[in-house]
């Protein structure tokens, strides 16, 4: 029997399997006007067509909870009506196969407002459409725009904006939320020495810097039903602390199991382990499996359940990941824009349940 087809116990929620969608940017909201933020008929489609594929959990992509939190003007974002009505349309569809639909609420910080990727990915200006970004501080990312230091009542805000996100989220019918915290973006920024250049309460101490993340982790989980769970995605290291050459101190996996430990203390229920994302000119050894080690990691010394992601492409493989016990479940992202059926195929090769939809009974039948 397949372990990767073995269905994932959180709290009350069975996931039927642990191939799951990672949470991918589409940059294809409307960016201005009435419907900013809002699912589009492409978002429906999308997500509905990767349901149907067979997957134990879709994650929507990374939803900003205000509009100054947007990676690009064309991201999605669940701070008003309008778009939790939206979002219902798609939560129905995922769930219409028997998926569970989850979403990762994010803030881009530092590194919002930024061009779609195949438009150069390169800052928006004011004039443009774009915002004045927040951070830590006034440090930069890369040759971005310096952002706005953030006040200590600013970040009481973004606490309470994450939580208001969160319960719209949960009345558009998702059944799992996911604090956004890697990749550089603003909860990763407050985290690393790198970003994080504060002298009070927020930063300084590795204590300090993990204190706005775990804000926003408790005032999520307080408005998150406690039958269903919530998860946490962490960038495991900022890929420096490997390279001899590089002397600058950046977030390390040691880091990353001490973290993992206040948050399992605070009701999250599985750590999204992937990595990278503070600076631009990391030196990362990308390859087949180069994350999983670190969620392997946090997985052993915690006893916190870690989902794997990053180069997962063949069904053996991710069979091994999971029934080896490095990991409890896999994120495949860019192969399912691929193969979007990737887990029918899987489910055929390892022996596990392909769950087709019944109306592609037809289809199924006649390859048999």
């Amino acid at each position: 029997m397949s372990t990767l087809f073995a269905p994932l116990q959180l709290r009350s929620l069975e996931i039927p399997n642990r191939a799951w969608m990672s949470p991918m940017c589409m940059y294809s909201a409307d960016a201005h006007g009435p419907d900013t933020g809002t699912p589009t008929g492409f978002h429906l489609s999308h997500l509905a067509d990767r349901a149907a594929g067979g997957l134990g959990l879709i994650m929507v992509e990374a939803t900003a909870v205000r509009p100054d939190g947007r990676i690009s003007p064309w991201d999605l974002g669940l701070w008003n009506d309008t778009q939790q009505e939206a979002f219902s349309r798609v939560t129905a569809a995922i769930r219409a196969h028997g998926t569970v639909a989850a979403i990762q609420l994010a803030h881009a910080g530092r590194k919002a407002s930024v061009d779609k990727p195949w438009l150069g990915n390169r800052p928006v200006a004011p004039a443009d459409g774009g915002w004045t970004t927040v951070g830590p501080t006034t440090e930069p990312f890369h040759d971005h725009p310096a952002p706005s230091a953030l006040t200590a009542e600013e970040i009481g805000q973004l606490v309470r904006d994450f939580a208001a996100a969160a319960e719209r989220a949960l009345a558009a019918g998702f059944q799992v939320v996911e604090v956004h915290g890697a990749h550089g973006y603003l909860i990763n920024s407050f985290l690393s020495p790198i970003a994080n250049q504060r002298t009070d309460a927020y930063g300084g101490s590795p204590e300090n810097r993990m204190r706005f993340p775990l804000e926003v982790v408790d005032a999520v989980r307080e408005v998150w039903p406690e039958h269903l769970p919530v998860l946490f995605r962490t960038s495991a290291t900022d890929w420096l602390s490997e390279n001899q050459d590089d002397a600058r101190e950046g977030w390390t996996g040691e880091d990353t199991v001490r973290l993992a430990k206040e948050l399992q203390a605070r009701g999250v229920d599985l750590l999204d382990v992937s990595t990278g994302g503070m600076v631009h000119d990391a030196s990362i050894p990308a390859a087949p499996d180069y994350q999983v080690p670190f969620a392997e990691q946090v997985r052993q010394e915690t006893g916190l359940p870690t989902a794997a992601v990053g180069l997962i492409l063949e069904p053996a493989q991710a069979e091994e990941i999971v029934a080896s016990g490095r990991a409890d479940a896999v994120f495949l992202g860019r192969q399912l824009l691929r193969e979007p059926y990737w887990a029918h195929r899987a489910a055929e090769e390892l022996g596990g349940d392909s769950r087709w939809p019944e109306q592609y009974g037809y289809a199924v039948a006649r390859r048999r």
